[in-house]
């Protein structure tokens, strides 16, 4: 956990704010951004598990009977509901800041962080576990190189940009609460 003086000095530059973990399937979003969240003494949430909570199904069954653009419709209520919230640790889908609304409402109500990987460490990543709709095809990373030509410019437009690697998480961390103290600007009265 951090310092005291740490967690209200972030809370104090996030105002009402959430941080928002982007970026691509793989990278991190969630295991990074629980153990932020538990830094930073903020409730964690998992966009995903609130979209399989309020449509009563899994993503991969979302896919399967309502396809990828019902989804992504769901996504966007779902995080645009959570970011009126209040200051949490946030992950998001990887699709979900392509979407121009959703994106709109994360750079509105939260401070975004693009965690970027390469493209080994996210095939490494995803191999390990078969449950990703975007990936159940011959190639995973066919699918993830063009994915990654697609959404990386999108993703440049985070607030911040944190490289995600294989170190240990707390690493990550560290980098993150350093570049929301020193790069992210308290919300203004007037706003």
């Amino acid at each position: 956990m951090a310092d005291a003086q740490t967690q209200q000095d972030i809370r104090t530059i996030l105002g009402p704010r959430s941080i928002v973990l982007v970026g691509l399937m793989g990278c991190g979003k969630s295991a990074i951004g629980r153990r932020l969240a538990g830094r930073l003494g903020l409730p964690f949430v998992d966009a995903d598990d609130e979209i399989e909570k309020a449509a009563g199904k899994s993503i991969e069954e979302i896919f399967a009977d309502h396809g990828e653009p019902y989804f992504r419709e769901g996504e966007r209520k779902v995080v645009t509901r959570l970011l009126s919230n209040g200051p949490q640790v946030l992950a998001t889908g990887g699709g979900a800041f392509m979407c121009e609304e959703t994106r709109a409402a994360i750079l509105e109500d939260g401070v975004s962080i693009w965690l970027r990987a390469e493209l080994p460490l996210l095939v490494r990543r995803v191999g390990k576990r078969g449950h990703r709709p975007l990936l159940k095809v011959a190639d995973p990373e066919a699918v993830l190189r063009d994915l990654m030509a697609k959404r990386y410019p999108v993703y440049e437009t985070a607030d911040l940009t944190v490289e995600s690697r294989d170190v240990p998480h707390e690493v990550i961390v560290d980098e993150i609460v350093s570049r929301v103290l020193r790069d992210v600007a308290a919300p203004s009265e007037n706003s």
